[in-house]
């Protein structure tokens, strides 16, 4: 009879070691780690239709060579020209009238303006990517109108300021603007 009991025991010390082994083998594998990043993939967005700017119209008056001149300033959509930026978004380019008239009326200056318009003051990819954002009356600086003009990449930052100026007989000459812009006041 002990025998048969040192058997048994021996049995059931067997069973608990082997069921102790396949608890640790199973409790042994690969557990999730908690500094495990999960993300999703986030898709690129695909390009959507052109962008296009809104059309403008600014009138203003301005005293120059002692009269009163009308400067209108018209922005619209150029739908025939489209640049598209890094990721393909199409963006259709701008076209800017500047028209001057004389206190009664009278034409004294008009030209329509487009980025070509400033291809020798443009750098990089500007030509093939920017698009005419804007032109604005700055100030008289003697007998001539100063405008300011840039061609930028379309909804960012970068952009390149340039200068519009109309004499007094009505010649344009533009340049790049390489002022910085430090002082509000100036």
């Amino acid at each position: 009879m002990k025998t048969n009991t040192i058997l048994y025991s021996f049995q059931l010390s067997m069973i608990t070691f082997l069921t102790a082994m396949a608890l640790s083998i199973v409790s042994c594998g690969e557990k999730k780690k908690a500094d495990d990043i999960i993300a999703k993939k986030v898709a690129q967005p695909r390009p959507s239709a052109p962008i296009r700017m809104q059309e403008s119209d600014v009138t203003q008056t301005i005293s120059w060579l002692g009269k009163d001149y009308l400067v209108r300033i018209h922005r619209q959509p150029l739908d025939s020209v489209i640049v598209k930026d890094q990721q393909g978004q199409p963006y259709i380019d701008n076209t800017i009238v500047l028209t001057v008239k004389r206190s009664d009326g009278s034409q004294f200056f008009s030209q329509t303006f487009t980025k070509q318009s400033f291809r020798t003051h443009l750098e990089g990819d500007y030509l093939a990517t920017g698009i005419l954002e804007g032109l604005v009356f700055d100030k008289v600086e003697d007998d001539v109108l100063c405008f300011a003009a840039s061609v930028c990449h379309p909804q960012t930052d970068e952009y390149i300021p340039l200068i519009v100026k109309v004499s007094r007989m009505g010649a344009v000459t533009m340049n790049r603007d390489n002022r910085l812009d430090t002082a509000a006041d100036d």
